[in-house]
């Protein structure tokens, strides 16, 4: 039996691997970026897609197949995927899908705090939650058998402590081979009109009763009886917290985290004095059972901001409402020195422009000396909102209304934005500027449809920027760096705003962290690409 050191991420990678996943598919999004990663190195087959929706896709067509598939994305991700989880929920899958929602308590790198325990009710759908690495690899096994048996997928919730993380894992594997992948055609079950679609939901609410009862006798619910004056119900990292904090309480911990186990919960609560229940983020599971009538206390509402730690614990089962100390502060994020992003929000900060902004690094031009943006709300955001200040404000303003955009931001789902600029123009036009740096870089320089290779950076087919908007008719179609000529950048920009027309610029410059990769990548492609150019002229030779 094998035993490593290995992060969250890196365990649900390995128990992928062991469990022979047939494909793993997803979208860089710090927690859950390395969980592809892992599985590549490993040997595994995993991908990049250009959004989680698509990524989604892709692994309930897989699953459709009779394959197992693993999906990644941290939690914002999930709201892009949600349109196909919820029919999916419907159509259900032939091999094993497991998708992972890694959150973010305290958001050390997300726009929101929101808890995706709630996705498990809303779509209908089994949710497991592991509390460390050797948790992530046991339970990523047993959501794929859970799968496969219920023929759904099944909902895997992280949080950013146990996706980073490291513990020992013991490998051990366990799950039986998968089937080979096979196409069965099930138009009934597959294709979601509404004729099917009823049918179909009363198979998912019969199929969640059973789960129901399987979570009441199921072990992954763990009660360890203690003192009987005081009982926890907690899961997750929480319940590592709890043990520490109270190590002589009664105690439940969850693994599954929907359905609850609501008569096992009454009977934990009944043989306490007092039961408290402590969970990370919203009373999730507080709610859930006080609507049983279930007689719990849940925590006082300051303390569903932010992680939760020993010291916070203990100040929940104290009672303790006073305020909390200040944490230290840390080094605030900045733009690197070498940035190429700083000439653009130097040009944008003189020119005064209304900046609608989008998620990435650039993001980082908000924080002095630029303060370079006035909006940021989601992921690809930054079109809509430019276009809709365009819309709405007096001339004079609407010209200086700028939509910031990355690369790989633009892929992901900016395009529907410029798809809306070309469609809906603002009588003012419109400028949309993308930041194109060659990587992904916020989440650790991954690669996506705009580099032209795959997550483990092979050459494959590359998307040009450029190329689709001018495809799309956008008559003003720019590519510039920004680094090599300031004054030019400045010039083309003052010139676009001062247009009527639509207008795209693509200030291309190499992150300054990624660019020694991208050179290596570059050559070895050219190199592979020579060498099949020789293969290809000595067969036609012989021939």
């Amino acid at each position: 039996m094998e035993r490593r050191l290995l992060s969250g991420d890196e365990a649900v990678a390995a128990a992928a691997r062991d469990a022979g996943v047939h494909l793993g598919t997803g979208y860089p999004g710090t927690p859950s970026t390395e969980i592809l990663q892992a599985l590549s190195e490993l040997g595994g087959r995993a991908q990049w897609a250009p959004n989680e929706k698509v990524a989604l896709e892709v692994g309930l067509g897989a699953a459709f197949g009779g394959g197992r598939a693993l999906v990644t994305m941290k939690h914002v991700g999930v709201n892009v995927a949600a349109d196909p989880l919820f029919t999916a929920a419907y159509t259900g899958v032939s091999g094993g899908l497991v998708v992972v929602t890694a959150d973010d308590p305290g958001m050390a790198s997300s726009q929101n705090e929101q808890d995706n325990r709630h996705y498990a009710v809303a779509a209908g759908l089994p949710m497991l939650e592991p509390s460390d690495s050797q948790e992530a690899y046991d339970l990523a096994l047993a959501a794929f058998e859970l799968s496969e048996r219920w023929q759904l997928p099944v909902l895997f919730r992280m949080t950013t402590r146990v996706c980073h993380s490291k513990g020992i894992v013991r490998r051990a594997g366990g799950l039986a081979a998968p089937r080979p992948p096979r196409f069965q055609r099930d138009i009934p079950g597959r294709v979601m009109i509404p004729a099917h679609a009823r049918p179909a939901h009363r198979r998912l609410r019969q199929k969640l009763e059973g789960l129901r009862v399987l979570a009441e006798s199921s072990a992954l619910n763990a009660w360890t009886t203690g003192d009987g004056k005081l009982g926890i119900v907690t899961a997750g990292v929480t319940a590592r917290h709890v043990r520490e904090a109270a190590p002589s309480a009664s105690l439940l911990e969850l693994k599954i985290v929907y359905p609850l186990p609501l008569e096992k919960i009454r009977a934990f609560a009944a043989s306490v004095e007092r039961c408290v229940v402590v969970e990370e983020g919203d009373p999730f599971f507080a709610d859930a059972i006080r609507a049983a009538g279930i007689a719990v206390e849940s925590k006082p509402d300051a303390y569903r901001f932010g992680e939760l730690d020993v010291q916070r614990v203990r100040r929940i089962l104290a009672r303790d409402t006073g305020p909390e100390p200040e944490p230290p502060r840390g080094k605030p994020p900045a733009l690197c020195d070498a940035c190429p992003y700083h000439p653009v929000y130097a040009t944008l900060r003189k020119l005064d422009c209304i900046v609608a902004g989008d998620i990435g690094c650039y993001t980082l031009g908000v924080l002095p000396p630029y303060q370079g943006m006035d909006t940021c709300v989601a992921m690809g955001a930054s079109l809509g909102v430019g276009l809709g200040l365009r819309h709405v404000l007096p001339e004079g303003e609407a010209r200086r209304v700028v939509s910031l955009i990355g690369d790989s931001t633009f892929v992901h789902s900016g395009l529907n934005g410029l798809v809306e600029m070309v469609y809906n123009p603002p009588p003012t036009g419109h400028v949309l500027l993308v930041l194109d740096n060659g990587t992904t870089a916020m989440t650790g320089q991954q690669e996506h449809p705009g580099t032209g290779r795959t997550l483990d950076h092979e050459p494959t087919g590359k998307v040009s920027i450029e190329g689709l908007a001018r495809a799309l008719g956008v008559p003003n179609v720019d590519v510039v760096d920004p680094v090599a000529d300031p004054p030019g950048f400045e010039k083309l920009l003052s010139s676009r705003l001062a247009s009527r027309q639509l207008s795209v610029i693509v200030a291309r410059r190499p992150c300054i962290l990624a660019a020694a990769d991208i050179r290596k990548f570059e050559k070895a492609a050219e190199e592979k690409r020579a060498q099949l150019a020789c293969a290809a002229c000595a067969e036609a030779e012989d021939a």
